[in-house]
């Protein structure tokens, strides 16, 4: 088991907290880890892209002229994609670019990210955030307390006092225990997370 140190939020050793080596000591692999942020990215895509084909085309319902005896080539419609303003041929459709990916490996790789921030020591923990009220001030002094700038935060519970405090900062996310994932680990140099949300994810990761 790892130990790692418990600080409040003038950045003073308050304990230490011991952290299981299943969670936060898997060896990280690079391989798997771009697998899952690629599987989380494909998640997000809209993929509302759409174009038009000839049949979807405003106009293009009579013939521009007659088959024979022109000297022109035989044209159906004036929508034809060969046509300025025709039709579009094999374009994009609304479609969904999400995919299966096995819990196992999601739950690896999220374990790969955390044993990251540990081994680089980029891992804070904290038994108190020092915000009694909404301060976005106080919330960057404790950042540059830690000499922070890029990081997640992660609570136990929703806290609208942390989440609105950190709102405007820039490069800070905060987040409740159950959605901490891999894209937005790698995405930033630190985590910060409450003391009880260690156990939280541990619990989570060891089911």
């Amino acid at each position: 088991m790892a130990t790692l140190a418990i600080y409040n939020s003038k950045k003073e050793k308050v304990g230490d907290i011991d952290v299981d080596d299943s969670v936060f000591g898997v060896e990280p692999k690079v391989g798997l880890l771009h697998e899952v942020v690629k599987w989380q990215m494909a998640k997000r895509r809209a993929g509302t892209a759409s174009t038009k084909t000839r049949a979807e085309v405003r106009g293009g319902g009579r013939k521009p002229w007659r088959q024979k005896g022109t000297g022109r080539a035989r044209v159906g419609s004036i929508r034809s994609p060969l046509w300025r303003k025709g039709g579009t041929v094999f374009g994009p459709k609304p479609r969904d670019y999400s995919y299966n990916l096995p819990k196992k490996v999601r739950k690896l790789a999220l374990k790969m990210a955390l044993s990251d921030k540990v081994a680089s020591k980029r891992l804070y923990v904290l038994d108190d955030f020092g915000l009694e009220e909404i301060k976005t001030k106080v919330m960057a002094s404790l950042l540059d307390l830690f000499d922070v700038e890029k990081a997640v935060i992660v609570t136990v519970d929703r806290d609208k006092t942390v989440e609105l405090s950190a709102r405007n900062i820039p490069g800070v996310k905060v987040l409740a225990h159950e959605g901490l994932n891999v894209y937005d680990l790698l995405r930033h140099e630190y985590l910060i997370i409450h003391e009880s949300a260690v156990k939280a994810v541990e619990e989570r990761l060891k089911r």
